[in-house]
C-alpha cells in the first residue's frame, strides 16, 4: 500500500520527474542559423511514423494516491478537487474531462500521459484544424514510474539530467496503443511503419516523402484540413525518437538554392538533410 499523499508529496520533484524531455531533430539542427546538419539521429529496426501536430504539450499525472494532476510542458496547472485551475492555452479545461475519465492505475505507481492539445486559440497554427476554434487532444506517449519513491529523493540536477538523458521508461508502442484502446483516447495518427534502413538522408528526397505522406493534417477538428507541422519517429521500443518538421527543411533548401547556406566547420557542404522513406502501415 503506497504512503504517498499529493498534499505532502514534493511537487517540484514531481514536476520535473514527469516533464516531457527534449526531443531532437532527425537532422541535426545548425546552432549558428537554425539549418540542418548532415548528422541524423541513427535508429534500428522497426520505426514508427506519426503525425507532429502543432499545439501545445500537456499531461496527466496519475498518482498512487489516486489523485491526479494536469500540467503543461513545463508547469503543473491543476490538482484533482481544485476550484480554480491555471487557464494557460486551454489545458486544463481540454485535459481535466480525460483525467476523470482515466482508469486507476491499479499499481504503485505514477502514470503520465502526453498528449497534443490542439486547435482552440492555442497556437498561431491552429487555424490548420478548425475554422470553429474546436479544441482537441491526442495521446503520443505514455511514461510509467514504478520506482518513483527513490527518485523523488534525488536532487533537481540529477532529476533533469535523468530525465534528459532518456531516463523516463516510455512504453513500447504495443503497450502504448493497448493503454489508448482501454482508455478511450485518440493516438497521433500512426502514418507508416518502415525499416531503419530505408530512411534517406537526403534532404530533398526527405522532404518530398514528407509531402507525399501528409499533404495535409490528418487530425482536423473541422473545415479543411490544412497544412501539416510534420512527422515523429520513434523506435518501437521507444529507445529512440526523433522530429522532422517541414519548416525546417524548407528553410535549409531555399537557403542552399539561394546560394545562401552556410557551410558547417570543416565542411564544404551547407546544409544537411532529415529524411524518410515510407512504407504505409496496414
Amino acid at each position: 500500500m503506497s504512503d504517498f499523499n499529493v498534499r505532502t508529496a514534493n511537487l517540484a520533484a514531481v514536476n520535473s520527474l514527469t516533464k516531457y524531455p527534449s526531443i531532437p531533430t532527425y537532422h541535426s539542427l545548425d546552432p549558428r542559423n537554425g539549418g540542418l546538419l548532415d548528422e541524423t539521429v541513427a535508429f534500428s529496426g522497426r520505426v514508427q511514423l506519426t503525425e507532429k501536430v502543432d499545439g501545445v504539450n500537456g499531461r496527466i499525472v496519475s498518482l498512487p494516491d489516486g489523485s491526479y494532476l494536469i500540467g503543461s510542458r513545463e508547469e503543473l496547472l491543476y490538482a484533482r478537487g481544485d476550484l480554480i485551475g491555471n487557464p494557460a492555452l486551454g489545458i486544463v479545461e481540454a485535459l481535466r474531462p480525460i483525467a476523470d475519465r482515466l482508469p486507476p492505475g491499479g499499481r504503485d505507481a505514477i502514470v503520465v500521459h502526453y498528449l497534443e492539445v490542439y486547435g482552440g486559440k492555442v497556437t498561431a497554427a491552429s487555424k490548420h484544424y478548425t475554422d470553429t476554434r474546436a479544441v482537441g487532444a491526442r495521446l503520443f506517449d505514455v511514461v510509467v514510474l514504478d520506482d518513483y519513491a527513490e527518485l523523488l529523493d534525488w536532487p533537481a540536477e540529477r532529476i533533469s539530467s535523468w530525465r534528459e538523458s532518456a531516463g523516463q521508461p516510455f512504453l513500447a508502442e504495443p503497450e502504448l496503443l493497448a493503454r489508448a484502446e482501454a482508455a478511450g483516447l485518440p493516438t497521433v495518427p500512426r502514418l507508416a511503419t518502415v525499416d531503419a534502413a530505408e530512411l534517406p538522408t537526403d534532404l530533398e528526397k526527405t522532404h518530398r516523402l514528407l509531402g507525399e505522406l501528409l499533404p495535409a493534417t490528418t487530425v482536423a477538428l473541422d473545415g479543411t484540413p490544412g497544412r501539416a507541422e510534420g512527422v515523429v519517429l520513434r523506435s518501437e521500443t521507444r529507445s529512440t525518437i526523433a522530429k522532422a518538421r517541414f519548416q525546417d527543411y524548407e528553410r535549409t533548401l531555399k537557403r542552399r538554392r539561394t546560394g545562401r547556406a552556410q557551410p558547417s566547420p570543416g565542411s564544404s557542404s551547407a546544409t544537411s538533410s532529415t529524411c524518410w522513406v515510407i512504407g504505409k502501415s496496414s
